[in-house]
């Protein structure tokens, strides 16, 4: 049975259309849903022009009260029912009870070889430790803040003289080979991990 995948967004995007290219053919899964926490995110618009539904939850009404805005997303998410969420730069922490509910079915992509450099500006961090490599890691979402599960990990040589942006741009292509390889992996029912 095809399962059905909903992926959360923040801004453009480039993630989710990866994602959503890869599920064709042959593939475990199908995109059901792009839900995004800020209705100027530029991937809606992309998810629209590829025929996939949208929809927007905007975190900023909710202010710091994180469960109404988690409850919200979980009544919206529930409409669409996925199997699988695929957080694809969605750039909210989300609660434990969020996560809990939908433990074990969602996964991230993080910029960072975890668990090194767990939260932001991950390739700063990396230049400024002088470390040989850099990279990303897919990982089921737990409780703990890009803590769960390796699912995959993409490394990427850090070159002399690079800034963040440039390291950031390299990282951003293995990010693009690295998603749909695990997504399509884990959709079948395969948790082992995967190295690029």
């Amino acid at each position: 049975m095809t399962k059905r995948v909903a992926i959360l967004i923040s801004g453009g995007g480039s993630n989710m259309v990866t994602l959503a290219r890869s599920m064709t053919a042959d593939h475990p899964a199908r995109p059901c849903l792009v839900l995004a926490n800020d209705p100027a995110a530029g991937g809606l618009a992309r998810a629209e022009a590829m025929g996939i539904p949208t929809a927007v939850v905007d975190h900023r009404p909710f202010g710091k009260d994180r469960a109404a805005f988690e409850s919200e997303l979980t009544r919206v998410l529930k409409g669409y029912a996925p199997d699988i969420i695929c957080l694809a730069g969605f750039m909210r922490v989300l609660t434990e009870g969020f996560v809990t509910r939908w433990q074990g079915r969602m996964l991230n992509i993080h910029p960072s070889l975890l668990p090194k450099y767990r939260g932001l500006h991950t390739h700063q961090r990396a230049i400024e430790a002088g470390d040989a490599e850099a990279g990303c890691t897919v990982h089921e979402v737990t409780a703990e803040l890009d803590g769960g599960p390796i699912l995959g990990q993409a490394r990427v040589p850090v070159e002399v003289g690079d800034t963040p942006e440039r390291l950031a741009a390299r990282v951003l292509e293995q990010e693009h080979r690295l998603y749909p390889m695990v997504l399509r992996r884990f959709a079948a029912g395969d948790r082992d991990r995967v190295d690029l």
